[in-house]
């Protein structure tokens, strides 16, 4: 077989565009199949209500190593999120409000409680499993870690809801685990951890990150290219699109997320156990919105009950006569990110007297090509099935946030999995 390419990476994100410039760093040639008509995945950065805003993935820190390295490498800073002043919240049937710090009071000390082991059963947050104690509690669910803290209503609701923003999706399967990971990775501390998931935003947006690192790869990108069948022998691999192009190459890397890694079809068939966890998926299925509102408001942060259709708000950019929120949900299909009046009517259970202009957002979960937002696993996800899905199936290897080893659901997480996966494949070809 005559390969047109040392290697194909399906998929233009950040753990595509990481194989990609490592792998052609190393000599190798690679051509990049993207499905959609732009490149960075579930980061996207379009201009909608007035303002260039991020409808995927945002927010970045120096904690995550992986992101940090490639905005110094490329000269790229951060943008800090405005500091909060005010807080509401929605618990025990009824309307709270304060300081934005009575809302980090309130789950402090839980927080603290339901994460005090952290640093015992993942002291290494790159390597989950060296610690054989986690392996044996993958199958607790948060939820019911949550509710054996014993707190009062109030802060036991309020801290459901918080996890169920992280989660970006319902906590009735979420793994305790999962919450381990990411305060390991942020070094124990759940405040810091929290600081890296909603403080820093990428200057110029995540797509000049994604732009740096393209220009940088000197990899053939194809976009609109819509890959359905993935099949390899002993001389190669070929990779068929949706339109009838064929190419081929000697491995090819899949950075699919894991909810729609079943989109391709694959010959061999990957494995069972690696189907059997594509079957389920994971819990990341929520929404994410921007609402524009009328007036200047306070800089805020706001929960709503962990099963609103939105149950979290916070205030991101000011203007003179109005101010722009971002605003999540812990189910996709609960609500339209561009129905105002739906977005209206939760917004004055929990914030007296705002009035709602514009709301958009992007469907994720019902997006083809993702079928999720950020990747947070099922219990059982980090003991039986990442190390599997992280296993190369003879020419075809997978990379994403969804299989890191440590910030998974972020940046980092994509980046950290491009990186592995471009050495696996160099060491393969070789």
């Amino acid at each position: 077989m005559a390969h047109t390419t040392d290697v194909i990476v399906i998929g233009a994100g950040f753990a595509g565009l990481t194989a990609a410039r490592e792998l052609t760093a190393k000599g190798r040639t690679v051509r990049i199949l993207e499905a959609r008509d732009r490149i960075a995945g579930r980061t996207w950065v379009e201009n909608r209500l007035g303002r260039n805003l991020e409808l995927g993935g945002t927010w970045v820190h120096w904690v995550q190593p992986h992101v940090w390295a490639e905005m110094t490498r490329y000269g790229i800073g951060v943008v800090a999120g405005p500091e909060f002043e005010k807080a509401y919240w929605w618990a025990g049937g009824q309307h709270h409000e304060g300081p934005a710090e009575k809302i980090l009071e309130l789950i402090d000390e839980p927080n603290r409680r339901l994460l005090a082991d952290t640093r015992e059963l993942i002291p290494l947050p790159y390597r989950p499993l060296a610690n054989p104690a986690v392996k044996g509690m993958d199958q607790d669910r948060l939820s019911d870690r949550i509710d054996a803290l014993g707190l009062p209503e109030e802060q036991r609701q309020l801290l459901r809801a918080f996890w169920s923003l992280n989660f970006n999706g319902r906590l009735d399967a979420a793994a305790y685990t999962q919450a381990l990971r990411w305060c390991s990775a942020a070094s124990g501390d759940w405040m810091l951890m929290f600081e890296a998931c909603a403080t820093y935003k990428v200057e110029g947006g995540t797509v000049a990150l994604a732009e740096a690192m393209l220009a940088d790869a000197g990899a053939e990108l194809e976009l609109d290219a819509v890959v359905t069948t993935v099949e390899q022998d002993d001389d190669g691999a070929t990779v068929t699109t949706a339109d009838g192009r064929t190419y081929t190459a000697g491995a090819v890397v899949v950075t699919l997320p894991l909810n729609a890694l079943d989109t391709v079809e694959f010959s061999p068939a990957l494995s069972a156990g690696k189907q059997a966890a594509a079957a389920r998926g994971q819990a990341g299925r929520g929404a994410k919105l921007w609402i524009k509102v009328g007036g200047r408001w306070d800089r805020f942060v706001a929960f709503g009950a962990e099963d609103w259709p939105i149950h979290f708000v916070q205030s991101e950019y000011f203007d003179e006569d109005s101010t722009t929120l971002v605003a999540f949900g812990a189910d996709g299909t609960a609500v339209d990110v561009e129905d105002t009046a739906a977005v209206q009517a939760v917004l004055d259970r929990l914030i007296p007297g705002i009035e709602v202009l514009e709301v958009t957002g992007h469907s994720w979960v019902e997006d083809g090509f993702s079928r999720s937002t950020w990747p947070m696993h099922y219990t059982g996800y980090l003991s039986e099935s990442l190390e599997e899905m992280q296993r190369p199936e003879g020419r075809v290897f997978l990379a994403g946030s969804d299989y890191a080893n440590g910030w998974g659901g972020f940046i980092d997480g994509a980046i950290e999995s491009g990186f592995a996966a471009a050495r696996k494949v160099h060491e393969a070809l070789a």
